[in-house]
């Protein structure tokens, strides 16, 4: 039993026997105690004054003894205003981490047959672009959201959705088929979705000058938007594909294989994955299906242009389009026409998408749409929304070609980790082979822990010289601490230093008591995390335990420790350390290097 469970139910039974109180758990507050107070941890006792009608030192000072006398890790406790302050015993400490060093898998639920069944939907890319930063966060949250969920014991779905139909991508056709010459990834030398991407910038430029052209004509500047060539030959390239018309179908295959091969190299990359990969063009027309089902049962309505709408004013929402006049569809269309295809192809219990802040409503509207449906499960879907990445230099753009190049970004972060491994003069033993892995895993070790160390909810600036600083709150500080462990524990073994178990006649100090007090939160900072869906609680933990790790290492002496129980201690509590923050941060999908 977790201490702090037995503390609030000894804690319960000392209000019951003392006051004549029976409390709930709620009522009852147990926190770390502050470092500036003795003890380890905290029952606040104002709450309790009520049914004592004692001053706050002797409710705690009774509450303290009661509780001494009940659980016999207790070895003291002081009372400082409300607070009573419990300091357990050193071998309290010492089982957890005797606990922790022999468990395959400390920290982590494994699941069983009654595990819920969770969906998390990532990535969702347009194939008229590459992959840029932004795409980047999107990735790494749902694929450590997913990696957190397994932790805490839930089966997982990794899915995405992409997104390979519709104007944007009649975009980049129109534009290769005005001005490609024939240009592909084969006699370009340029990665599918980079060309494409190309194409569709090149779209933007050409209908911006004739929108440009069209109000020096004298039209209004809505009007420019609609009549301008290149939109109005897009548009016809869409109604062409909606028709099946064999060439431009042709077309939209060949360009979307250049992209999706180029996508799975940024993926790999990235080392993300799915379990399965829905399409926009498969989806779509279930989700037409659904909607004019919806209009046969008076759910939706047709206006007099034939387009069909769900009016969402009662549930406080707004007027939505579903289908257009021509009857071409619209995402939240195809997005009906997934989320049914999911639900029969899946018994899901959750439904996960990690998609950014901007489309919030986006998904309230959603929610209300498949609960009018008929969907149960409509209303329960669950929006993970995310703040946007910016750069120093401003907001990204795809349109103006201003976006930060996903393959750019790792490909500039593998250098600079190299550079400064240079410059600090590591891994000059390793072989040339040894060396560029290590490079590649710091760059994206870097990469991840900048980014997912943020409360997900929040904006956030990506610096590529801060994220790979050896120093600091960084995902190479934390790899370095954990390729210094190793070449400690690889040290012992040669020597054959690890003899024995035996923690009988150790003491500890205040250094080594931290540390193990900040082993024994892993299990609790998993189960936060799974329960907020936040990386970052994992991240900063991982941070947490190096940083005290650190201070551990310097502060007393390891292999050169002359007694030899306090020797396998420190042995054992430092490949516990190891154990854990590889553990946390293989939950952030990075990778810890063994050597640097």
């Amino acid at each position: 039993m977790k201490i702090e469970t037995l503390i609030n139910q000894t804690t319960k039974a000392a209000l019951s026997e003392l006051y004549n109180f029976t409390a709930e758990d709620s009522q009852i507050q147990i926190q770390n105690t502050r470092k500036d107070q003795p003890g380890d941890i905290t029952v606040v006792v104002f709450p309790f004054l009520k049914f004592s009608k004692k001053t706050p030192e002797d409710t705690g000072k009774e509450i303290g003894q009661f509780i001494m006398q009940k659980v016999k890790v207790i070895q003291s406790f002081n009372v400082i205003k409300g607070f009573l302050n419990l300091e357990i015993g050193n071998n309290y400490w010492i089982n957890n981490l005797i606990q922790a060093y022999n468990a395959d898998n400390y920290g982590i639920k494994d699941t069983d047959e009654e595990s819920e069944t969770v969906m998390i939907e990532y990535s969702s890319p347009n194939t008229n672009k590459p992959l840029h930063l932004g795409h980047i966060r999107n990735n790494l949250l749902g694929f450590s959201i997913s990696e957190i969920l397994k932790a805490n014991g839930k089966k997982v779905i990794k899915t995405n959705i992409v997104n390979d139909r519709g104007i944007h991508i009649c975009k980049s056709m129109y534009a290769w088929q005005k001005w490609g010459n024939g240009k592909a990834p084969e006699n370009s030398g340029m990665k599918g979705d980079h060309l494409v991407g190309e194409f569709y910038v090149e779209f933007d430029k050409q209908y911006k000058a004739e929108i440009t052209e069209l109000i020096e004509q004298g039209f209004s500047k809505e009007d420019a938007e609609n009549k301008a060539p290149t939109i109005m030959a897009a548009r016809e390239l869409l109604l062409k594909w909606e028709a099946n018309d064999v060439e431009t179908v042709t077309l939209w295959k060949m360009m979307n294989e250049w992209v999706y091969k180029g996508f799975d190299i940024t993926y790999k990359k990235l080392g993300v994955d799915f379990d399965k990969i829905y399409y926009e063009s498969e989806t779509y027309l279930v989700g037409k299906e659904e909607v004019l089902r919806g209009v046969e049962e008076n759910i939706f309505y047709r206006k007099e242009d034939n387009s069909v709408w769900a009016d969402l004013t009662g549930e406080g929402l707004d007027q939505k389009i579903l289908l257009r006049s021509d009857g071409t569809s619209v995402y939240i269309t195809q997005d009906i026409g997934t989320a049914k295809m999911r639900y029969n192809d899946f018994r899901i219990d959750k439904m996960i998408y990690v998609v950014g802040n901007e489309q919030i409503y986006h998904f309230q509207i959603l929610a209300v749409l498949l609960d009018k449906l008929g969907f149960v499960w409509g209303k329960d879907l669950y929006h993970f929304s995310y703040g946007m990445v910016e750069l120093p230099s401003g907001k990204m753009k795809s349109r103006e070609g201003t976006v930060v190049d996903a393959d750019d970004l790792i490909d500039e972060m593998v250098q600079v980790a190299r550079d400064m491994s240079a410059e600090l003069g590591k891994l000059e033993s390793l072989s040339k082979e040894d060396a560029e892995n290590t490079f590649r895993m710091i760059a994206l070790g870097a990469l991840k822990y900048f980014i997912l160390k943020v409360d997900p909810r929040k904006n956030m600036m990506f610096n590529p010289e801060e994220s790979i600083d050896f120093n600091g709150n960084t995902g190479p500080f934390i790899q370095y601490t954990y390729a210094r462990i190793k070449s400690v524990l690889r040290k012992a073994r040669e020597n054959n230093l690890l003899v024995n178990k035996n923690f009988d006649s150790i003491s500890l100090s205040p250094k080594e008591k931290d540390l193990l007090v900040r082993i024994t939160l892993f299990p609790a900072a998993v189960k936060d995390a799974g329960d907020n869906y936040s990386p970052a609680i994992i991240a900063n933990y991982c941070y947490e335990l190096v940083k005290e790790y650190n201070q551990f290492y310097h502060e007393h002496s390891i292999l050169s420790e002359p007694d030899e129980n306090q020797r396998n201690f420190r042995l054992i509590l430092s490949e516990t350390v190891a154990a854990i923050v590889k553990r946390g941060m293989n939950l952030l999908g990075i990778e810890m290097p063994e050597r640097m």
